[in-house]
């Protein structure tokens, strides 16, 4: 563990992400160009920093990404479900989240499927938890990149984001370790958006 606080490009990339998502989460009006400005950084940082892994041939990213992504949605659905089915107010949150970070103009979609999910699997999976599995056990590296990549979503002011970041940061860091596959959790998020935004959103 002492080795990851004296980890310099580990430390700096992270106070990266941290600046670069606060500034990001300021303005509504302005959210999906700050957005797509500061993800370009972060893979232009990752990939100067460490070398993009990827141990899974093309048949098995592709099918094990897909199968992953749609099984991710599905979690979060029956768990929007208990929610609705319970009446709790968490689904008031959803809403609002929904009406301010969801895409809705046709380059949103085009930033979102060619930098915004590449670069948040790229940085988060392909060089924080990477460099965390240098330093630490393969569960240890995974527990803490969750909180790291949950962590900056705290800036949105929506605790419900940064959850369900947690949760799917989990889901997609253990799929990193199990597979050692950048493009495959590239292709999980990204099927797993295509449903949360734009075949069944939850709202």
């Amino acid at each position: 563990m002492k080795n990851i606080a004296a980890d310099v490009r580990f430390i700096s990339g992270v106070l990266l992400a941290h600046l670069l998502m606060y500034f990001t989460f300021q303005d509504k009006s302005i959210f999906w160009y700050i957005f797509s400005a500061a993800l370009l950084l972060l893979i232009s940082y990752s990939i100067i920093m460490e070398e993009v892994e990827d141990k899974a041939p093309f048949r098995t990213f592709i099918t094990y990404g897909a199968l992953s992504g749609f099984l991710l949605y599905g979690i979060f659905w029956v768990g929007y479900s208990l929610f609705d089915i319970l009446s709790l107010p968490f689904v008031n949150q959803i809403d609002k989240l929904y009406g301010r970070f969801s895409p809705s103009l046709i380059w949103h979609y085009i930033v979102l499927i060619l930098i915004i999910i590449p670069g948040e699997e790229v940085f988060w999976r392909g060089f924080v938890q990477k460099r965390l599995m240098k330093h630490t056990t393969v569960k240890l590296s995974i527990i803490l990149s969750s909180i790291l990549y949950s962590s900056v979503h705290f800036y949105s002011g929506y605790w419900m984001l940064a959850l369900a970041a947690l949760i799917a940061g989990l889901f997609w860091g253990w799929l990193y370790a199990w597979k050692r596959s950048v493009p495959l959790v590239i292709v999980s998020h990204l099927i797993f958006d295509l449903f949360m935004f734009v075949l069944f959103p939850f709202n």
